[in-house]
């Protein structure tokens, strides 16, 4: 961007001043932050140019300026928004008494744009009413659940054409839209971030940084002379990955753009519970069902619940962590689909006997009807490192001195019945083209390893490395019981390996660490065969998870390798070892 291409971009803006308001050019000059000789030369400039008359501007140079369209981007689940997004998109809610997408509805009709397009996605039903009340129209994006904003903005391409770009989090305090814009340009906040990569040159010319760039704000004009190169950049980046930001579009193939700047206490993103606590803290979208949970299981008001954050995702739950009285809570949230797969009333049960030896996180509320669960959170605890031999000894110690307690309940943990369960809840026919093979040779194995010796007791099924939480004091706790029951404590030891991707080497180095080296070969091969059964359990379950929009990528790949392997592994060798018998 030349020296001359940065004095359009300041007459464009002088003219969207004298658009709203008159003003004298001192008042210009410090609103743009140049010089009062540059805002004189620019008027002088632009009532050579028959651009301006006086303080009017020519009527022909605002028709060839005017905006096109809005497109407001509501698509995805605003996993941070957590809790409330567990029952409205974040783009509806309730912000001073208005809502969030319809104050930025209004402020664009305020500047006569009424030609606005919403890309809709995650609860998309619940932004239908906007048809009827404001005139937009919907566009849904149906890959929203594994795609990022980049598909959603992908999905309008065609209508990116002297358009506004919003996302649908934003709360301006003054109207910031204009009826009429002059070039393209990105909106950035005058605040800088050390985790952000979006920096300027010295003529105001988005480009990339390493870190410590100013904050994105995410809202952008792309004028029609910019339009093609545009969504020809977004159609390339969402080609080569359905999880790039529609912003990676700004940096392709030499596209250049202007960069405005907004002071950071004139607009909000609203990301969290605690962004829109902070803006609007009597908002009714602050009391919703979880909340309310809280405030009644703790016997408190919504001012002492402090830090409502979103925990990281598990493959099955959604959890939020929270402050009551100086000590931190996590309440997990049963993911899409659990009621099919989990008991919580067996799980209820389950904790009410790990509860009694000190294993486990402490629960304070737990629901056998809905699977609700709030614990105490665990301070200076982490994952255990399924690659460091400290953390795999410490885990395999904990659990063999579980297993130990021989604790009995009133269920068990069926292999066969659970794989047929997974198998009738994904309908289809499976992704695999082998996969009968393999399940005639998973249910071969059954057979044999049902016939074996065990102990049964209460098994964690579920004994990932991610659920063995380790202290500063080397203290381990195993959390999330969700599948627990009684079954052959040796399935632990293969739930341990397969989720944590191991190798042969790695897996026999796991069962001599449990047995403290002095495993039997037959029980060695026992575990082989749980590691196909138990991985191809697994497999089925992320097919279902698959039919409902969730995937699991490399993980549910892996699992089906591990029946296909340690099926034929476990096989030849209890055949060999019946065929010996015989003999």
């Amino acid at each position: 961007m030349c020296f001359g291409e940065f004095m359009n971009i300041v007459k464009s803006k002088i003219i969207k001043i004298l658009l709203d308001k008159q003003c004298s050019q001192r008042e210009i000059a410090e609103k743009l932050n140049v010089s009062v000789g540059l805002v004189n030369k620019i008027i002088k400039q632009l009532s050579t140019e028959n651009i301006i008359y006086d303080t009017s501007i020519n009527n022909n140079i605002l028709l060839e300026n005017k905006v096109n369209n809005a497109i407001i981007l509501a698509a995805g689940y605003g996993l941070r928004m957590i809790p409330i997004n567990q029952e409205l998109p974040k783009g509806l809610v309730n912000v001073n008494g208005e809502i969030l997408i319809e104050r930025l509805i209004r402020q664009l009709h305020e500047k006569n744009i009424f030609n606005i397009k919403i890309v809709v996605g995650y609860m998309k039903e619940k932004f239908e009413y906007l048809i009827d009340k404001f005139g937009v129209e919907l566009v849904v994006n149906r890959n929203y659940k594994y795609s990022n904003n980049s598909f959603s903005l992908n999905c309008v391409n065609k209508y990116i054409n002297n358009s506004y770009i919003i996302p649908a989090d934003l709360y301006f305090s003054n109207n910031i839209f204009s009826e009429f814009e002059f070039s393209s340009y990105y909106l950035l906040s005058n605040e800088t971030k050390e985790t952000s990569t979006f920096g300027v040159d010295k003529f105001r010319q988005l480009r990339r940084i390493n870190n410590s760039g100013f904050v994105a704000v995410g809202l952008c004009f792309i004028k029609d002379s910019d339009s093609l190169l545009f969504r020809k950049n977004l159609a390339e980046i969402t080609i080569r990955n359905n999880n790039a930001y529609w912003e990676d579009a700004l940096f392709l193939n030499d596209f250049k753009i202007y960069c405005d700047f907004i002071n950071a206490d004139q607009y909000v993103e609203i990301n969290t519970y605690e962004d829109l606590r902070e803006l609007d803290s009597n908002s009714k979208n602050l009391f919703g069902s979880h909340i309310n949970l809280i405030l009644s299981e703790f016997k408190c008001n919504l001012e002492d619940i402090k830090e409502v954050n979103v925990v990281k995702k598990g493959m099955t739950n959604r959890s939020f962590s929270f402050k009551f009285k100086e000590k931190k809570y996590i309440v997990r949230i049963p993911g899409a689909g659990t009621s099919e797969l989990i008991s919580r009333n067996q799980e209820y049960l389950v904790y009410q006997e790990v509860n009694k030896i000190d294993l486990c996180d402490k629960v304070i509320y737990m629901s056998a009807e809905t699977g609700i669960k709030i614990t105490e959170f665990i301070d200076n605890a982490r994952n255990c490192n399924p690659l460091d031999l400290n953390d795999i000894k410490l885990c395999m110690t904990k659990l063999r001195e579980f297993h130990k307690k021989n604790i009995i309940v009133k269920h068990e943990f069926n292999l066969k019945d659970n794989i047929l369960k997974y198998e009738m809840l994904k309908k289809d026919v499976s992704l695999y083209s082998d996969y009968l093979e393999t399940k005639n040779k998973i249910f071969e194995l059954l057979d044999i390893v049902e016939k074996l010796d065990k102990d049964y007791c209460l098994c964690h099924i579920d004994s990932v490395c991610d659920n063995f939480l380790i202290n500063d004091n080397n203290e381990v706790r195993l959390i999330d019981w969700e599948y627990a029951g009684n079954q052959d404590p040796h399935i632990d030891i293969a739930m341990f390996a397969i989720y944590s991707g191991y190798k042969k080497e790695q897996i026999d180095q796991l069962i001599a660490i449990y047995f403290e080296d002095s495993c039997l070969e037959n029980i060695r091969y026992k575990i082989y065969a749980y590691v196909a059964i138990c991985g191809f359990l697994w497999s089925n379950w992320c097919e279902y998870k698959y039919s409902l929009g969730i995937e699991f990528g490399e993980y549910s790949l892996l699992q089906y390798r591990y029946a296909k392997v340690y099926s034929k592994l476990a096989l030849n060798y209890f055949k060999g070892a019946k065929n010996n018998e015989q003999n």
